[in-house]
């Protein structure tokens, strides 16, 4: 399982290409996106396609090569294999027969922009691509709606407009949003904002709506939110009257020893309802 670059081709792995230069056969989702990475490299390798509506049939193509001593590396248009990509039914067919099966490190657009969000909350629950059709992308984004981890999704660009008002309508438009567009590509672009703001921005400048997308957006906030104590409300209404918002919150955090994350989503919140 060999991880390549989502963009740039300098994040490839020296690893990466040692095997690729050894191997017998390179299991591609598309043997010609495949063959400019190696030509880059100067590698010269044979290639069978996998891909979505082949793959066990490929599989069973790559087991019989396996089982006849021959090495096999399998790779996706971008990223990590198996990660909504090509691979996970052919790693489970290989396991299910003894095969041996070696993930070599690199390059997730998930992780990527996970990376560069700052968002404080220590887990994060990756989705992938949300439904295509509007009313079962809601039903999905209101079974999310409670968890508190940091959501990460994928999306095409004709359709991410629309997914992000799903997300103001369902999770509510106070929640931060990472919108990370091309990673690691001549426009890559990382712009964080309340949820509520990311379709103006993305409106404003056509560019912005082109690309290949990885969204991340803050969890729900804790139930200790509602715990949050009258006077703690007080103290932080009359602070955000005066202050910007994060000097606010840590003022009022010191003031009255309320939870500063819990304090920070009433925050957003009481801002966003005006």
């Amino acid at each position: 399982m060999v991880a390549t670059p989502i963009g740039n081709l300098q994040d490839i792995s020296l690893r990466a290409l040692e095997v690729l230069k050894s191997v017998d056969t390179i299991a591609a989702e598309d043997t010609r996106h495949t063959a400019h990475l190696l030509t880059h490299f100067g590698i010269k390798a044979k290639m069978i396609a996998l891909y979505e509506h082949n793959e066990r049939r490929a599989g069973q193509k790559i087991l019989d090569a396996l089982h006849s001593g021959q090495s096999v590396a399998l790779v996706s248009d971008a990223g990590t294999p198996g990660i909504s990509d090509p691979g996970a039914v052919l790693v489970g067919m290989a396991r299910d027969v003894g095969i041996n099966v070696v993930p070599l490190p690199g390059a997730c657009a998930a992780v990527t922009a996970l990376s560069a969000a700052g968002f404080e909350h220590p887990h994060f629950l990756f989705y992938g691509f949300l439904p295509a059709s509007g009313a079962q992308r809601r039903r999905a984004l209101e079974g999310l709606r409670e968890q508190e981890a940091v959501l990460v999704f994928y999306e095409a660009p004709h359709r991410v407009l629309e997914s992000v008002q799903d997300m103001v309508d369902v999770l509510g438009g106070a929640r931060r949003i990472l919108v990370a567009r091309e990673l690691t590509k001549t426009f890559e672009t990382l712009h964080r904002c309340a949820l509520q703001e990311a379709i103006g921005w993305m409106q404003a400048d056509p560019n912005q709506q082109r690309g290949e997308f990885v969204l991340l957006v803050e969890g729900a906030a804790p139930p200790a939110q509602n715990d949050v104590n009258d006077e703690a409300q007080r103290v932080l209404r009359l602070l955000l009257d005066e202050l910007p918002l994060k000097q606010a919150v840590k003022l009022a955090t010191d003031i009255t020893g309320a939870k500063k994350n819990v304090l920070y989503q009433l925050a957003l919140e009481l801002k966003s309802n005006g």
